[in-house]
């Protein structure tokens, strides 16, 4: 969707953002589900009136529900990604007019849908890139949840996993001469994480 208010606003008022949200919550395709996430996400970055209606319409418990589904790992890291960006948008809203509704709204009912332990089983995804947007948000979350994420044994033995592996993998970029690589930079996310558990 191009960032034009009007044309935003027309399409929100229009109903495009509830027919996304029951594609999504309905049986259809992946394929189609792809294709209304997509669509969902480029409506809701930048655009506040739109992230308000979303939470109004139980937008989140709609992500949600595709974390209950089978098969939709890729969808599901989607959805990790959109709400890392919501999240790190508002953070970074210069003038807290242009979205403190949403910015009140969004953290609090993701905490509230305990989107924390959800998001952290993602973890457990073998693709790094995948593992990166978890990792970012999940550093995001820490400060709304901290205690849930202490009283998790799953993450902690997950993180402990990942720290081995990616010691390993930041050695043999180290060897190779990357000394900034990859590797090491998730190896970083996964230690910070790990000492604010700590």
């Amino acid at each position: 969707m191009a960032p034009n208010p009007k044309v935003q606003i027309e399409a929100i008022e229009g109903g495009a953002l509830q027919k996304l949200l029951v594609i999504l919550a309905t049986e259809q395709p992946q394929a189609v589900k792809k294709k209304a996430l997509f669509a969902l996400c480029s409506m809701l970055r930048h655009f506040p009136y739109a992230q308000q209606q979303f939470l109004k319409l139980g937008g989140l418990q709609v992500l949600r529900g595709l974390f209950r589904q089978k098969g939709t790992e890729a969808l599901q890291v989607r959805v990790v990604t959109l709400l890392y960006d919501l999240i790190v948008e508002k953070m970074l809203l210069e003038a807290p007019q242009h979205g403190e509704q949403a910015e009140e709204k969004l953290v609090p009912a993701l905490v509230e849908q305990d989107w924390c332990a959800v998001v952290s089983k993602l973890l457990a995804l073998p693709e790094h890139d995948a593992r990166e947007k978890v990792l970012q948000l999940l550093g995001v979350l820490m400060a709304f949840c901290r205690e849930r994420y202490r009283g998790d044994r799953a993450l902690g033995a997950a993180l402990g996993l990942l720290r081995s592996e990616y010691e390993e993998l930041a050695a043999q970029e180290r060897s190779d001469g990357d000394k900034d690589g990859y590797f090491q930079e998730l190896l970083g996310s996964v230690n910070t994480i790990i000492q604010e558990l700590a």
